[in-house]
């Protein structure tokens, strides 16, 4: 089947079968009806890879997760693939499981495809992709760790403003002793979390423990065993922050385990919000960096490129923002219950 067999049966020239599949504006609404009609009719599917080398456009956007099966990717993937139906565009999605290997093999793959530019959601390893694709000025999407470069997108969390809120209202509850536990140490962005919770915690005049402030690797699994050498200090903190929400569940799961009930023993914050989080028993409280606004912004930020006529020497930022959800895993600190 080809644009020949569509042209005969819907009596149009082929230049016209053309412009109307690839939606060119101007074919008359009448013409561009009767094209898709047969379209329709005969089951016609256009070579895209073929439209690609002619048009030298793909109309493909790749996106790279971390790993498909962390609760926080599937609604980044979700709605990306959602944004870029209503622009017309494909999505070549795939994800690098924290290899640096896969990782190179995404972004060969991506070029392969000639796709128009990616969205890098990886929150780490972001170098060795920008190495492999910064020659072939494809515009990229990062988050936090994008250089000022041409057609490179950044979108800058600002983790301190839900981190803050956090701090204050663990403060309000009368916690003194609030833990603290991060993800991996060399991702940037686990760093900027850490950060962001000193930063609140020096703006309330509120001393930070060392021994309060633990690495872990942002599964459930981690949160378990961070939570375990937080509970194994002389002084146990009354409320635990964590870098993302599976470390808090981690945490929950544990601290039922050692019979502790949430929130009257101890208080925990995640990190994320990501949808399961509402249904934890107790419902988690949680720092909301949105992953429906961050797929929007970044599909946006690669189509505002694509268009781009002359782009910017240093690229372009973006901002989200966080915020604390308030649910019922946080309480007053233990030792100012039943008090007046």
């Amino acid at each position: 089947m080809n644009i020949h067999e569509i042209a005969k049966r819907a009596k149009v020239s082929t230049a016209t079968v053309s412009r109307t599949i690839n939606r060119v504006p101007t074919v008359r609404p009448q013409l561009a009806k009767r094209v898709w009609k047969a379209v329709d009719e005969l089951g016609y599917f256009p070579n895209l890879q073929a439209r690609a080398l002619v048009s030298g456009r793909s109309r493909t956007f790749g996106l790279i997760v971390s790993e498909i099966t962390n609760p926080f990717f599937p609604e980044i993937v979700h709605v990306f693939e959602e944004t870029a139906l209503k622009h017309n565009y494909e999505v070549l999605l795939t994800s690098t499981v924290h290899d640096t290997e896969r990782m190179k093999i995404a972004a060969r793959r991506m070029l392969e495809n000639r796709v128009e530019g990616v969205a890098v959601m990886t929150f780490g390893m972001e170098e060795s992709l920008l190495d492999d694709l910064k020659l072939r000025s494809v515009p990229l999407v990062f988050v936090d760790v994008g250089p000022q470069r041409p057609h490179v997108s950044n979108i800058r969390i600002d983790y301190l403003l839900g981190i803050r809120q956090a701090v204050q209202h663990l403060a309000a509850l009368r916690h003194e002793h609030i833990g603290f536990i991060s993800g991996p140490l060399n991702l940037k962005s686990a760093v900027a979390r850490r950060d962001a919770f000193l930063e609140a915690m020096k703006e309330i005049g509120m001393a930070v423990d060392p021994e309060l402030l633990v690495e872990g690797n942002h599964t459930l699994e981690g949160g378990e065993a961070a939570f375990e050498k937080l509970m194994a200090l002389p002084s146990p903190p009354t409320a635990v922050m964590c870098s993302n929400d599976m470390t808090a569940m981690g945490v929950l799961r544990k601290s039922y385990g050692e019979g502790m009930v949430i929130p009257r023993d101890l208080s925990v914050v995640g990190f994320d919000n990501i949808r399961i989080a509402q249904y934890m028993l107790p419902p988690l409280s949680t720092i909301e960096m949105s992953q429906a606004e961050l797929a929007r912004i970044a599909f946006e930020a690669l189509l505002e490129d694509v268009h781009r006529k002359t782009p910017d020497p240093k690229g372009t930022e973006y901002v989200l923002k966080t915020s604390l959800v308030l649910r019922e895993s946080t309480g007053l600190s233990p030792k100012w219950q039943g008090r007046r």
